[in-house]
Parts: structure tokens; sequence; C-alpha cells
């Protein structure tokens, strides 16, 4: 079943069950009112018939005004008029009310083949009356209106299913249309397509957050075109290198050994940094994607692993920490990343001898050189994909280190941050959402700054 069916469906139901209830209410209210008026005849006539204290009257036919009258006794008996041949059954109810156990009451009753409405009140001791009045006229009136309530309401669902249709047709206009262009956009094949917002109601918000998927879905495309054409221009470089070291190698027996050695290293120090460059590459192209398998992790010992490693790599330069116990959660591998990234930034601007200064408090990393800090026209620019400063460009590397790191924080929901320091240098700030953390017994006595 389409959705406009359902639609018109759903109208209809929702309209009948109100029209048959709404019949119910009022078949019922019509027949309480009726009822009353009845009995309130019947008080009346039986309040007459008490007043008299007597049989000795001419009572109605069972059709009259009034209301035909009948006196029971006690033990069952029934005086009615001579020639009379209607007679009430007088109910061991009726007789209660002759011997003084019961109080008066309306019941109904069929008296051949018609239905009358009965009071039964006391008389004199040992009598009481039963006043009886027919409901062919009650029952006329509630027939005709149960033919006029189901007209009505069999009316009522055929044109809520009418306007139900008309209804459905106008509100789903703008469903068609957001439908149409999603349809050009799946033909396009294109996301850089746009879908009319027709207002702010429901399906306009659909619209817009439709428009705003396509547009990051556009963004997304776009950034990996850019990766790609950035990845394929940084790799040019090093591939022509290595072809040509290689072509000059396939000629070893020409050079001398001094030479030969010479070649060889070069191609060492160029595997690696392509080594280097290509798994850049990878981490870029992951994007933010989860790292399956996230854990809380001590920062504080993440970073002094990262220290240890990086200071085998630059052994001209001294790393001191100063390690203040940390947890947060996260993906161990893409952290440890994230962290050597910035430690390898530091260590390649800071002269021999010079001291990197690294903190870690809470979920923050604080890393410091002492080098020459960083132009105020790259500062906005260091943290961006493949972006070398004029100073960095003769110096190993792919400008994507930095970069990496932006990813990384961000894609764990914290910051990273790079200002220069007032005595000279450059001070990265790595900022992680910390999880409250109490330290064992033996952690919590005071962390000297190691060298």
């Amino acid at each position: 079943m389409s959705f406009r069916n359902r639609l018109i469906l759903s109208a209809a139901l929702a309209v009948a069950i109100a029209v048959a209830l709404s019949s119910v209410i009022v078949y019922f209210a019509v027949r309480r009112q009726l009822l009353d008026q009845v009995d309130t005849a019947l008080f009346q006539r039986a309040e007459y018939l008490q007043s008299i204290q007597g049989s000795h009257y001419v009572r109605p036919p069972l059709g009259a005004a009034g209301g035909y009258a009948q006196v029971v006794t006690a033990r069952g008996g029934v005086m009615r008029d001579t020639g009379e041949s209607i007679t009430i059954p007088a109910t061991l109810e009726a007789r209660q009310v002759a011997s003084g156990q019961r109080e008066t009451f309306f019941s109904d009753m069929r008296v051949g083949d018609t239905r009358v409405r009965v009071i039964t009140a006391p008389l004199t001791e040992g009598l009481a009356v039963m006043v009886v009045r027919p409901l062919d006229e009650v029952d006329l009136i509630l027939n005709r209106l149960s033919l006029l309530l189901s007209l009505i309401a069999a009316s009522g669902i055929a044109l809520a299913a009418g306007l139900g249709r008309m209804v459905a047709q106008a509100a789903l206009v703008p469903v068609h249309r957001l439908t149409e262009g999603a349809e050009r956009v799946a033909a396009a094949g294109s996301p850089s397509h746009r879908i009319d917002v027709g207002g702010n109601d429901e399906i306009g918000r659909l619209a817009t957050s439709f428009n705003s998927m396509l547009e990051a879905l556009d963004d997304s495309q776009k950034s990996q075109r850019q990766l790609v054409a950035d990845a394929s221009h940084e790799l040019r470089t090093p591939l022509t290198s290595l072809r040509t070291n290689i072509e000059v190698l396939a000629r070893a027996d020409e050079l001398p050994e001094q030479e030969h050695q010479e070649l060889l290293s070069d191609l060492k120090v160029q595997i690696q940094e392509f080594t280097v460059l290509v798994g850049d590459l990878v981490d870029l192209a992951r994007g933010d994607e989860p790292e399956v398998g996230e854990e809380e992790i001590r920062l504080d010992h993440l970073v002094e692993r990262a220290v240890q490693r990086i200071r085998t790599h630059w052994t001209q330069v001294q790393f001191t920490v100063d390690l203040k116990p940390g947890l947060i959660r996260g993906a161990s591998s893409r952290l440890d990343r994230a962290v050597a990234n910035l430690l390898d930034n530091a260590g390649k601007w800071s002269p021999p001898g010079s001291v990197v200064e690294v903190r870690v408090q809470g979920g923050e990393v604080a890393v410091r050189d002492h080098g020459p800090g960083i132009d105020e026209a790259d500062l906005p620019h260091i943290f961006d994909r493949f972006y070398r400063a004029s100073e960095a460009r003769a110096m190993p590397g792919s400008g994507l280190g930095l970069s990496i790191v932006n990813r990384v924080v961000q894609a764990h929901g914290g910051t990273v941050s790079a200002t220069n320091a007032e005595s000279g240098g450059a001070e990265f700030r790595l900022r992680l959402p910390a999880l409250p953390f109490s330290p064992p017994p033996e952690e919590t006595g005071p962390v000297e700054p190691a060298n």
C-alpha cells in the first residue's frame, strides 16, 4: 500500500471512529431523555392514584396518555376493571412493594408484542399500583434516530475519504518534490546538486537536512580528490629521486666505492622517508573514521613511552618530562602517533644541545621547544595538509605530521593549538576530554621532571 493510500485510510478510519463514538453517545443520550420523560409521566400518574386512595376509579386503556393501571396485592392478586383483558404479571418485586418490603421502582416488560415501561408504587397497606405505558413511540423515535445516525456516519466516512485524498495530495507535494530532487542527485551521481526548500515545516527541515548531508558529502569528495592530487604531487619527487638513484646504482661497477656507499645511504634515507610519507597518507585517508577497540588510556604512560622512542631518533636534543597522572578514552595507536608527531616536530626544530619540555596534566599534553619559533604568517596554516613553511622545505618531511595530529585529536573530541613562547621557541598544546581518575597510592607522590 502506498503512503498516500495509508494516509487516506488513516484519515477515514479516524473519522469513522469519531463518528461512531459520537453516534453512540447521541443515541444513548436521546434514549435516556425519552425514558426520563416516560418515567416522569408514570411517576405523576402513580402519585395521582396514591392521592385518591382507592380502587373505584375509571382506569384508562393500555395505550392511553396517562398509562394503564392495575392494583396488585401482597399475595399476588391483580385487580382490574371488569371486562379488561390485559393483565400485567404480578412479579415478586411488585408483591414486595405491596407488602411494604420495597420502595417504588421502574422496570421494562413485554405485554404481548408491546414493550412497556412500568412503575410499581405502594398504594395502601397490602396493595401496590402498577402503571404501564407502551414504549412504541420511544422505539419508533430511536429506530429513526439509528437510521439517521447510520446515514450520517456513512456520509461522514465517505466525505472523510474524499477530503483525505485531497489533503494527502496536497500534503505529499513537497514529498514528491523531495523525492524528485533525490532522484536527480542519484541520476547525476554528484552531490553538488541541491533540493529546493519549500518552507520551515517538517518536510522543509528534512530537505534542509538532506542538503546538509549532500554538502558534507560534496566536501568529502572534494577533500578526497584534493588528497589524491596532493599525494600525487608529493609522491612524484621521492619516486623520481628513487628511480634516479636506482638507475645510478645499476651502474655500481663504474662508481668508486665511496660514492657507491653514499648512494646506498641516500637510498636508505629516501626509502625511510617514502615509508613515512605513505604511512601519513594512509592516516589522512582514514580521516575521522573511529578506531575499533577504544579503551581507557593512561595519557602520562603513553607520552612517556613516546618520549623514550623519540630520544633514540633525536639524540642531540634533550627531552625533559613532567608527567602527572591522567586518564582518557580513545584509540591507543592513533593517539600514540599524534603525540609522536608532536615530539618529532619539536625535535626537528630544536638546535643541537637544546631542551624540549614535555608536560602532561589531566587530559593535556604540552610540548615546548627552544627553536626559532613559528612565523606569524605560518601560524594559521601549520595544521593544514601538506603545508610546509618556507624554512621547512629544506628539511625532511611531507608536511603531513601536524595535520595528522589535528585529525586524530578532533576525532577524539579534543583540540590542538600552537603558539610562540615569550622566551623563544614554539609550544603545542594537545587537549583531550579527561576521565575521572584516582592514581594508585604508590603514584600519589610528587613526580620530579626527568631527563
